[in-house]
């Protein structure tokens, strides 16, 4: 499916997220995501990744510095923004989770078509009844990610993987300016990792927009990434190409050497 290159970019600034007073997960982060390409977040579990994605689009509020998104010549700071405002622009930024978050009871295409919540009214999207251009793009996007047979099938009918793709080609929906993916090959299988990990890559190149992925994993992050950012402690300690990722540093984003035998 051919799509039009947009130009999309974040620049994090002095971001801080503590959930308890005097405690912050996120100590001072400054980041500039470049508009394409895929970026992978790795680091020790309660360093902050995926804090660091849910203060991007503000399904967690930060506790100070700014977020800017930027977009087809616009320039925003989520950090401030609130109510209508804030939905309006969180439809730009694409979210892609480590347990799918479908529901469950749906089919495929009304788990698609969710979507698009942010662009159709209140009462259409609980009548739903959706433009045929959103419909026409949803079954568009179920080929693009190998499911076009499963339309009419119930989400808690599908498999992990097969689960993760309906939940790409949901962000993918809206449209947007900048994908998010938070550890989305967690609960995989190998293959199936790799397989998910090329789509996201893959559609981030032919959409023009930034992925950005926080994942375990580090061959993963090492075999797809353009960039990697490793993170300890609630600091960048490294930010760089696979290639730069050697034992040494590896050894500092994780503490010790003793997970590396």
């Amino acid at each position: 499916m051919s799509a039009t290159p947009t130009t999309g970019a974040l620049e994090i600034r002095d971001l801080v997220k503590a959930y308890k007073p005097g405690q912050p997960v996120l100590k001072g982060i400054s980041l500039e995501i470049a508009g394409t390409g895929l970026t992978s977040v790795i680091g020790p579990s309660g360093t902050g990744k995926s804090t660091l994605l849910r203060c991007i689009n503000r399904l967690i509020d930060p506790t100070a510095g700014s977020i800017w998104l930027q977009h087809d010549g616009e320039r925003v700071d989520m950090s401030v923004l609130r109510g209508a405002a804030l939905r309006a622009q969180r439809r730009h930024i694409g979210m892609v989770f480590q347990e799918y978050n479908l529901v469950e009871r749906l089919t495929v295409m009304e788990n698609l078509l969710t979507g698009r919540l942010g662009y159709v009214g209140a009462w259409a999207a609980w009548r739903r009844r959706f433009p045929q251009a959103d419909i026409d793009r949803a079954y568009e996007l179920l080929d693009t990610v190998g499911l076009g047979a499963f339309a009419h099938q119930r989400a808690d009918a599908l498999s992990g993987g097969q689960r993760q793709r309906v939940g790409i080609a949901r962000a993918l929906m809206q449209q947007p300016r900048v994908l998010l993916a938070d550890e989305p090959t967690s609960s995989l299988d190998p293959k199936t990792s790799v397989e998910i990990m090329t789509l996201l890559r893959e559609q981030g190149r032919a959409r023009g927009i930034p992925v950005v992925v926080n994942i375990h994993d580090v061959d993963l992050a090492r075999r797809f990434s353009d960039r990697i950012i490793g993170m300890s402690g609630g600091h960048v300690v490294y930010d760089g190409d696979g290639a730069g990722l050697d034992e040494t540093m590896l050894k500092t984003i994780y503490g010790g050497e003793d997970w590396l035998q």
